[in-house]
């Protein structure tokens, strides 16, 4: 994997994990996701 992609999955990964980090307990729930659960899905989103 190169710098770059390397360098843009990190920022997707940081960002997912920040924008549901300020969701409320309620939102996250609504989306089917616990608090728990937020750097696997920021994990997934990266791998896609």
């Amino acid at each position: 994997m190169n710098v770059a992609r390397s360098f843009n999955n990190w920022r997707k990964y940081r960002q997912t994990v920040a924008e549901l980090g300020r969701m409320s307990t309620r939102e996250l729930h609504d989306l089917g996701i616990d608090r728990a659960d937020i750097q696997r899905v920021a994990r997934a989103a990266v791998s896609r």
